[in-house]
């Protein structure tokens, strides 16, 4: 088994859960909650850090794009 969090709702809030309390497992709701967000924030992490690495790159010289692309078509 897990470890035990509490939160706090307002008074409309856990009224609203508990009228709903047959139809959602809000345990469930909870948990899944979480996780996503974890996932959402380990990603967004995760492309920070790759955006700050690739501004570390020294920029490409002007044209070099256009010159691979070219190369590229007339190796066909």
């Amino acid at each position: 088994m897990g470890n035990v969090i509490s939160i706090r709702v307002p008074p409309e809030i856990k009224h609203e859960m508990d009228k709903l309390k047959g139809e959602i497992n809000w345990s469930k709701e909870i948990r899944e909650f979480i996780k996503k967000r974890i996932k959402e924030y380990k990603k967004r992490k995760a492309l920070q850090e790759v955006i700050a690495y690739i501004q570390t790159l020294p920029e490409a010289p002007k044209g070099t794009a256009q010159k691979l692309v070219r190369e590229d078509r007339d190796s066909h």
